[in-house]
């Protein structure tokens, strides 16, 4: 009945798990998968969110498996450089960018948890159906899993809502919100094992939504062979999608058309595509920002609250950052309607300007600019184009619209 239940053992909820524990709160986290299994494929890890992970002292486990972000480089899809700048500990941050496989980043999250809170404090195959609360606290009623057979009834102190796009508990506060907003622009998601492109730890973004655009990252380190695991996603204007599912397989054939001139001194495209290991098909999609997530004993977090447009690197890092934020607030308040209400009004207003700049100028902008200034042609000097001042502008924008500049982090 002390315990704070926790719905959902995703990155959000693994995050929070440890956070809380940390701050000594109990906790259990109800988990609707059979087996949490290291599934997906990259993420990036933002100063702001790597900072919060170390602060739980994860940044080894980090380091030992993801690639420290160096620099982020853009190209229009003739190959032509048109920005550059570093990354994390390069651009001298006092955390790294981490580039890492979300599987890998999830049994980091995972083993972390069962080691410190213990393996009675995990129960998989736990789907949420519903819940009520009083003033005591909040009933949750679980089946077996998606769709199975009533499993029963778990009684805690409170409930924080961390089961995703899909969120169930989000579903009984909004009953009447609406199919997921499309952006326009479907999406592939690929890895491939490749030898090390440009600086070996680039994160490349190329091309325009119109025509195609590309991003590239590394997510493992080379190994034995000389290759890394890449991830990288394909990305096309399009009125055809189908409903999200992070997990739906994806047809080369139905993409690769765009890319297929895409071949630079660094990088053929549409071979490196073509020797992907997995591809998966995702639209890009959000919600609307809701007016609030707190109800009494009850509160969402990470995409529960605030699904964005998978761009800017910024998904997995928001949740991050509400599981500090929301620890905090419990940790000073020990009314929990009261610390939810606290934790709501630091984290809603943030995450609400993350979801709509990344309808409208995430860090591609930078493309978006190019492409329009040339009308889609080779430049001879990007000079001609774009001052390196507006680049500059455009960069440094969304990094404090994000809540990730230098000057934000030593805050």
């Amino acid at each position: 009945m002390d315990d704070i239940i926790i719905v959902g053992g995703g990155i959000g909820g693994l995050t929070l798990g440890l956070s809380l524990h940390a701050a000594g709160i109990p906790c259990r986290i109800y988990e609707s998968a059979a087996e949490i299994r290291a599934i997906g494929v990259g993420i990036n890890l933002l100063p702001h969110a790597s900072k919060e992970l170390a602060a739980l002292g994860l940044e080894a486990d980090l380091a030992r498996l993801a690639v420290a972000t160096r620099d982020a480089t853009f190209f229009n899809r003739f190959g032509q450089l048109i920005y550059q700048e570093p990354l994390g500990r390069a651009a001298g941050y006092d955390h790294p960018q981490f580039s890492i496989h979300r599987g890998d980043l999830q049994m980091i999250l995972l083993e972390a948890f069962l080691s410190r809170a213990g393996a009675a404090r995990l129960l998989t195959d736990h789907h949420c159906i519903g819940l009520e609360q009083d003033d005591s606290g909040v009933s949750v009623h679980f089946s077996a899993g998606g769709g199975g057979p009533v499993r029963g009834t778990v009684r805690g102190r409170a409930v924080i809502a961390c089961d995703g796009v899909n969120s169930a508990v989000r579903r009984q506060f909004f009953p009447d919100e609406g199919e997921p907003r499309y952006s326009g622009v479907n999406m592939w998601r690929g890895v491939t094992r490749w030898k090390p492109i440009l600086s070996g730890a680039s994160m490349i973004r190329a091309g325009w939504l119109s025509h195609g655009k590309m991003v590239i990252y590394p997510i493992r380190e080379a190994g034995p062979d000389g290759l890394q695991l890449v991830n990288w996603v394909a990305e096309i204007e399009t009125s055809r999608y189908r409903k999200r599912d992070w997990n739906r397989q994806g047809r080369i054939d139905d993409f690769i058309g765009a890319f297929g001139g895409w071949h630079f001194g660094w990088l053929d495209v549409p071979a490196f595509i073509r020797a992907a290991d997995l591809v998966l098909e995702f639209p890009m999609v959000d919600q609307d920002p809701l007016p609030r997530w707190s109800f009494g004993r009850v509160t969402l977090l990470g995409d529960a609250a605030h699904p964005m447009v998978p761009r800017g690197s910024n998904g997995a890092g928001q949740a991050i950052l509400d599981t500090t934020a929301i620890t905090r607030a419990l940790s000073v308040e020990p009314d929990v309607t009261a610390a939810f209400a606290a934790y709501e009004k630091q984290r809603l207003a943030a995450t609400t300007r993350v979801v709509l700049t990344n309808r409208t100028n995430p860090p591609d902008a930078i493309l978006r600019e190019v492409f329009m200034r040339t009308n889609d042609r080779p430049f001879a000097s990007i000079d001609d184009v774009i001052s390196r001042e507006e680049l500059v502008a455009l960069s440094d924008s969304y990094k404090q619209i994000a809540g990730y500049s230098k000057e934000a982090l030593r805050a």
